[in-house]
């Protein structure tokens, strides 16, 4: 007699050297350095990866598609991450592991209040940690079986990807007029700069995030942040 469950999908049975093997991951992360360090993760963990880069993307995409796990950026160019990870956490087809991500800690207690799983603080570039990650949250059944060696080593992103980021926050810059696109490009870059230790950018970033948060006028900072986006455009072999 079959005893096979019909309606039960068939995964890949994951491995100890493929942990995630089966897993469809869907990266909702609007910086391209962030997502390229997430592909290279997967593509070493044997998981497959989705990425959608706004809220809407998203949601698009989780009208067609059920993700094994969805990692969510907390801060999107038009939403707040944390209302969809509310929303998945309680959906009918939850993904079985939730995870919010940002580089601002900060974010950490947003993300879990909102219902995460968990969460993963930029830069992530250690297979070790991003294997981690999903795997405490995984159901029983889809973990590998057996001792498992803790992986070595971290992924570094195609540095075209961060020239790609410098390009997209130039255009927002150019079209900002109101303060929410500045609390966006404080959001964006931080992580972005963060995660590439371009530690000149951050400290302006962080120059600009303290203007903003005492509510005081940031042009001064607006225009640094210009200037070496600009920069960063020009000297292609720095980047």
């Amino acid at each position: 007699m079959d005893t096979t469950d019909p309606f039960k999908p068939n995964y890949p049975a994951p491995t100890a050297m493929r942990p995630l093997l089966g897993l469809t991951v869907l990266v909702i992360e609007d910086s391209r350095y962030a997502c390229e360090a997430m592909r290279l993760l997967c593509l070493r963990s044997s998981a497959r990866i989705r990425r959608a880069d706004t809220m809407r993307a998203a949601r698009r995409h989780l009208q067609v598609y059920r993700p094994s796990v969805a990692i969510i950026d907390l801060g999107l160019p038009d939403g707040n991450g944390a209302d969809l990870i509310r929303d998945l956490a309680t959906a009918a087809q939850r993904p079985d592991v939730v995870l919010g991500i940002s580089g601002d800690a900060d974010s950490e207690a947003r993300a879990l209040e909102a219902g995460a799983d968990g969460f993963i603080s930029k830069p992530i570039v250690s297979l070790a940690a991003f294997q981690e990650a999903i795997l405490t949250h995984l159901p029983e059944d889809r973990q590998p079986m057996g001792p498992r060696a803790v992986p070595e080593g971290e992924v570094e992103p195609d540095p075209i990807a961060y020239r790609d980021d410098m390009v997209h926050v130039a255009d927002v810059l150019e079209d900002a007029q109101d303060m929410r696109t500045l609390d966006y490009v404080v959001q964006f870059l931080g992580g972005v700069a963060r995660s590439a230790r371009d530690d000149e950018l951050l400290q302006a970033t962080d120059a600009l995030a303290q203007k903003r948060a005492r509510g005081d006028a940031a042009a001064s900072e607006t225009a640094a942040i210009a200037g070496l986006v600009q920069d960063r455009l020009a000297d292609k072999i720095a980047i």
